[in-house]
């Protein structure tokens, strides 16, 4: 059982799968990673809403998750396996 709460959109979800090989289901256990890293996502924030990027390990490596939160409920967009995220990842824990 998770200490979050999450929702995401089932269309995207089934997209996000076949693009980037990553379920919105399997994206939440980065939120459980305690290494994870969560940074602010510049590009996609808004006046509105900000938007933000966990950095964690899953089963199968690690995974970037892009995400907001309404209500005090993780709303998740995005999930892959991106280097760009790896990187930060490794960086901020020597991982080599």
């Amino acid at each position: 059982m998770s200490i979050f709460s999450f929702e995401w959109d089932e269309a995207k979800n089934s997209e996000n799968q076949k693009k980037h090989g990553v379920s919105f289901e399997s994206a939440q256990d980065a939120f459980l990673d305690p290494k994870r890293i969560v940074a602010l996502d510049l590009d996609h924030s808004t006046a509105g809403e900000t938007r933000y990027y966990c950095f964690g390990e899953i089963e199968n490596g690690i995974v970037t998750v892009r995400f907001t939160t309404r209500k005090g409920i993780i709303r998740i967009f995005g999930a892959g396996y991106w280097r760009k995220g790896k990187k930060e990842y490794e960086k901020k824990h020597q991982v080599h």
